[in-house]
C-alpha cells in the first residue's frame, strides 16, 4: 500500500474541512459525519474552531482508501493563519484545494496556488457546493483556467475532448493520443505529478455527491516518493501539549526509533503517530509518516534533520508589529519567556522585547489571530492581555549593486570580510552566496561568514527595517594567522552588510493586499474613488451588471479598515476579501522615513563602521561608512 501526504487548502468557507469530514466517513475512518456548523467536525476539535468556525490549528487524520494510505493534513483557510498552513506545504506529496462553486477562485485562492506552485505540489482540484451554484460547470472550469493555470482539465467527463485538451500539454502526449485515440492512466501520472496537469473534480462535500471518485483519483493518479536509505526528517510544526514539547516531522528517508541521538544533545523519548486528537504510540517511524517526536528541546519549524540539512524560510510573514500590553501585577519577564514558548509554535509572531521602551511586541497577521492569541494566552498562562493599534512592518532593499566592506581590529583580533550586495525582483528574499577562492579565504571560515549573515534579521539603513530582495555574496575575507577569533568575523560580515546599505540607493517597501471587492453597480463611482485614493490599482470591471467585482491591489497601510466602509456606503450588500499580496514600494516612503526617525549612525546595536588598531600609539579607531 502506497503512503502519501496529501493536504487540504482552500480560501475560508469553501467547504475544506467538510471535505476532509466525508473523505473520513466514506473511508470508514468516522462512524457519523460531523460538521462545521454544528461544532463536531473530527479534526476541528479545539474549543476556538469549534466556537468559530473555522480551522486555526493544521491537524491530521489517517485514511486508507483502496491501495492508499493517506495522511490528510487539514489546514487553516482564513488569510490571518496563512503561516500556519504555508508550514505544512514543507511536508506535502500532493494537495488539494478545494474552490467554493459560489464565488469560483478568490484572492487567498490565488495565493495558495502561487504557494504550492513555489513549493513545486502537485495538485488535485474539487469544485465543492456543486449543488447550490448558479453556475455551470463549464463557467467554473474557465474560471479556473483563466485564474489558476490553463492545464486544470475535468477529469470527470474523460471524452473525445477531454483527450484532445490533454494531448496539446505534450508531444509525447499527442503522439499517444494520435495513435490510440486515448491516453493511458499511467502516461498521466508523471504529468500530474510535475504540475503540468492538474485533475479537476466536482461535487458537494456536504452530501458527499463525488467525494468517492475524488478519492479513486487519488488512488489512481498519484504515485509515491522513493526515499532513499539514509534517515532523514523534515520538521514542519512545534506544539505544547500536557506540559511537553513536541515536534512534528515527516520521515524523508531511513527510520527513526525512540530513545535515537538526533543530535548529539537531542534524544526522541517517544514517537507518536496522531489522527485527530488521538494517537498511537510507535517504536520505529518509516518514510512517508508524518509523526510527533516527545524529548527534543531546540529544533525549530522549517529545520531538515538527517541527510536533510537544509532549512526552508517561509514566503509569508506577519505585515504588522503590536505591542503587547500586560496587567500591572504580570511579571513581565515571566511573559515573555511564555510568550517565547508561542513563537515556536509559530516563529512568524518574532517575540521581540525593547529594552529602551520596556515593551514586548509582537508580529501579527490581521484581528483574528488577535483574539485567538488572547484566548491562548488567557487559557494557556491565565494572563488577560490586550494589543496597542499596531503598526506597519515595512521592509528596505536596494537599487543598485554595492561592496561593502568589514573591518574588525581591536586589540589581539582581526578579521576583514568583503561582500557584494545585488538587488533581485521584488518577491525575491535574501539569497547567500559565496565566491571567493579558498587559496584567500579558508572554506572553514567561508562558512562561518555565511552563517552569520544568515543567523540574524539584518536592518536597513532608511527606517531600521529588515532588508529583503537582495543577494549577498562573499568576495573575499582575511584572518590573522594567531589573533583571528570565531566573534572577530560575526563583527566584520555584520559591519560589512551595513557600509555596504550605508553606500548603496536604498528604497523603502510597505506589504500590500491583492483585493476582491464585490458591490451593487450603484456603489461603483464611490468604490472606484476610494480605490484612487488608497493609491490602488485594479482591473475595470465589467458595468453591466448589477453586482460588479473590482479585484486589484492596494497597500494595505491604505486599505486596513476598508472592510467597515464597504459595510456602510453598500448598506451590508458589499464584501470585501483581501490576501496578502507581498511587499512593494512604499506609495509615501518620504514620509513614513520622516516619521519613523531612524538615524543609522547613532545605532549602536547595528554598527555601520569599522574598527580598526591605529598603529600610532595603538589606539582603537571606528571608520564610519562615511568616511
Amino acid at each position: 500500500m502506497k503512503k502519501l501526504v496529501v493536504g487540504i487548502l482552500a480560501h475560508v468557507d469553501a467547504g475544506k474541512t467538510t471535505l476532509s469530514e466525508s473523505m473520513l466517513y466514506l473511508s470508514g475512518r468516522i462512524r457519523q459525519l460531523g460538521r462545521v456548523d454544528h461544532q463536531n467536525a473530527f479534526l476541528d476539535y479545539d474549543m476556538q474552531e469549534r466556537n468559530r468556525g473555522i480551522t486555526i490549528f493544521s491537524k491530521q487524520a489517517i485514511i486508507n482508501w483502496k491501495d492508499v494510505e493517506i495522511t490528510l493534513i487539514d489546514t487553516p483557510g482564513h488569510a490571518d493563519f496563512s503561516a500556519e498552513m504555508e508550514r505544512t506545504l514543507q511536508i506535502l506529496d500532493y494537495a488539494i484545494v478545494v474552490i467554493n462553486g459560489l464565488d469560483g477562485v478568490q484572492t487567498h485562492s490565488e495565493t495558495i496556488w502561487n504557494l504550492l506552485s513555489h513549493y513545486h505540489i502537485p495538485t488535485f482540484l474539487f469544485i465543492n457546493k456543486i449543488d447550490i451554484t448558479p453556475y455551470s460547470q463549464e463557467h467554473l472550469l474557465g474560471n479556473i483556467q483563466s485564474h489558476l493555470d490553463e492545464h486544470c482539465f475535468d477529469f470527470t467527463n474523460q471524452d473525445e475532448t477531454f483527450f484532445e485538451s490533454i494531448a496539446l500539454v505534450n508531444d509525447d502526449l499527442l503522439d499517444e493520443y494520435m495513435e490510440h485515440q486515448t491516453i493511458q492512466t499511467q502516461s498521466l501520472i508523471p504529468y500530474i505529478q510535475q504540475r503540468k496537469i492538474f485533475p479537476v473534480y466536482f461535487g458537494s462535500a456536504l452530501k458527499t455527491d463525488g467525494v468517492t471518485a475524488f478519492m479513486d483519483a487519488l488512488d489512481i493518479y498519484t504515485k509515491e516518493p522513493c526515499y532513499p536509505d539514509e534517515f532523514g526528517a523534515q520538521v514542519y510544526k512545534v506544539t505544547h501539549e500536557g506540559g511537553h514539547r513536541l515536534t512534528h516531522v515527516k520521515i524523508v528517508g531511513g527510520s527513526l526509533k525512540t530513545k535515537e541521538k538526533i543530535k548529539d544533545d537531542e534524544k526522541v523519548d517517544q514517537i507518536r503517530r496522531y489522527s485527530g486528537h488521538k494517537y498511537e504510540m510507535l517504536e520505529i517511524a518509516t518514510p512517508g509518516m508524518v509523526v510527533a517526536l516527545k524529548g527534543l528541546s531546540s529544533i525549530q519549524p522549517g529545520e531538515g534533520l538527517g541527510y536533510k540539512q537544509t532549512s526552508l524560510s517561509p514566503l509569508l510573514s506577519s505585515y504588522m508589529n503590536y505591542r503587547i500590553v500586560l496587567p500591572d501585577d504580570c511579571d513581565q519577564h515571566q511573559m515573555l519567556k511564555n510568550l517565547q514558548q508561542l513563537s515556536q509554535e509559530d516563529p512568524t509572531l518574532h517575540v521581540t522585547y525593547h529594552q529602551e521602551l520596556d515593551e514586548i511586541h509582537i508580529q501579527l497577521m490581521g484581528e483574528i489571530q488577535i483574539e485567538i492569541l488572547k484566548n491562548i494566552i488567557q487559557e494557556r498562562f491565565h494572563v488577560d492581555v490586550s494589543f496597542d493599534q499596531g503598526q506597519i512592518l515595512y521592509k528596505e532593499t536596494i537599487l543598485n549593486p554595492v561592496e561593502g566592506v568589514g573591518h574588525f581590529e581591536p586589540l589581539r583580533h582581526y578579521a576583514e570580510v568583503h561582500l557584494l550586495l545585488e538587488p533581485l525582483e521584488v518577491g525575491s528574499g535574501l539569497q547567500f552566496e559565496t565566491d571567493c577562492s579558498e587559496d584567500v579565504l579558508s572554506r572553514s571560515y567561508q562558512r562561518l561568514i555565511l552563517t552569520h549573515l544568515q543567523e540574524k534579521e539584518h536592518l536597513g539603513v532608511l527606517t531600521g527595517s529588515p532588508i529583503t530582495d537582495m543577494k549577498i555574496t562573499l568576495l573575499c575575507g582575511k584572518a590573522h594567522q594567531k589573533h583571528t577569533e570565531g566573534g572577530d568575523f560575526r563583527e566584520a560580515t555584520y559591519r560589512a552588510v551595513r557600509q555596504g546599505l550605508k553606500m548603496a540607493q536604498s528604497i523603502l517597501l510597505e506589504p500590500y493586499y491583492q483585493f476582491r471587492l464585490e458591490i451593487p453597480s450603484t456603489c461603483l463611482s464611490r468604490a472606484l474613488y476610494d480605490i484612487e485614493q488608497m493609491h490602488g490599482t485594479f482591473e475595470m470591471p465589467d458595468t453591466s451588471l448589477e453586482t460588479i467585482i473590482i479585484e486589484g491591489e492596494a497597500p494595505v497601510a491604505c486599505m486596513q479598515n476598508y472592510h467597515q466602509e464597504v459595510i456602510a456606503y453598500s448598506k451590508g450588500k458589499g464584501k470585501l476579501s483581501c490576501s496578502l499580496k507581498g511587499y512593494q514600494p512604499c506609495h509615501n516612503q518620504d514620509e513614513v522615513i520622516e516619521k519613523i526617525g531612524y538615524d543609522s549612525e547613532t545605532d549602536m546595536h547595528h554598527p555601520t563602521g569599522s574598527v580598526f588598531l591605529c598603529s600610532w600609539g595603538r589606539f582603537l579607531c571606528e571608520l564610519g561608512s562615511s568616511s
